[in-house]
């Protein structure tokens, strides 16, 4: 029997990927919010889970530490893809790529006449291609979280953020003013494991697409 180790992260990845796990017939021994454990057993002795940061579970899965995973597409645009096949878009953890700025900010006009916006983001990379197609020169500065905070005390004039409801943004008086893309989360799997273990992953996706099918 093929051992596979998926890859996933805890919160609403995790609680958004538990239908396709079941629908697979896996279903986690432990709740990774309640355990400290890092590697949880399923009812299945060959399937495991590995509880990893979001922003690296792509880089389990490239490297072979995982076969299988679920990230975000906004964190697979900033890894890049490489070495993974990305076969579904599972259609949960669905949010918006967004360009916010303080509300009394004419970001249009600013857009217009050319000027040199200082943007606050984890997403450089997203930031850059978004803006370079644009034809607009931005200062990329890198922060890790509270991203509303930036313009607020004058680090930035605008941030590059997820954006699902748009509460966080109104009760820290910014407004998001352009999509970038919509987000949302991938099923992602290691080339070589796809090959070497093609019969146990198949059945896998098929019982994936079956969710998805349903919804």
């Amino acid at each position: 029997m093929t051992d596979i180790t998926i890859a996933l992260s805890k919160g609403r990845i995790f609680e958004d990927t538990a239908p396709f796990l079941k629908a697979a017939g896996i279903i986690a021994q432990d709740d990774p919010e309640a355990s400290r454990k890092l590697i949880i057993a399923t009812n299945k002795p060959n399937v495991r889970l590995i509880m990893v940061r979001a922003s690296d579970v792509p880089t389990y899965v490239q490297y072979g530490a995982a076969d299988l995973g679920v990230a975000g597409k906004d964190v697979l645009l900033e890894h890049g893809g490489m070495g993974l096949y990305q076969p579904l878009d599972l259609q949960i953890a669905r949010c918006k790529m967004m360009v916010a700025v303080p509300e009394d900010f004419d970001y249009q006009s600013a857009v217009f006449q050319g000027a040199r916006l200082r943007v606050a983001t984890k997403y450089l990379k997203t930031a850059r291609d978004h803006f370079a197609e644009k034809g607009m020169h931005v200062d990329l500065i890198k922060l890790y979280g509270s991203m509303e905070l930036a313009p607020l005390v004058g680090l930035a004039d605008a941030i590059v953020d997820l954006v699902s409801s748009g509460n966080t943004l109104k009760a820290n008086h910014l407004k998001a003013v352009e999509e970038i893309r919509p987000i949302s989360a991938r099923l992602i799997i290691n080339q070589a494991a796809l090959k070497l273990k093609r019969a146990t992953i198949q059945p896998m996706l098929e019982s994936f697409e079956s969710v998805i099918g349903a919804a």
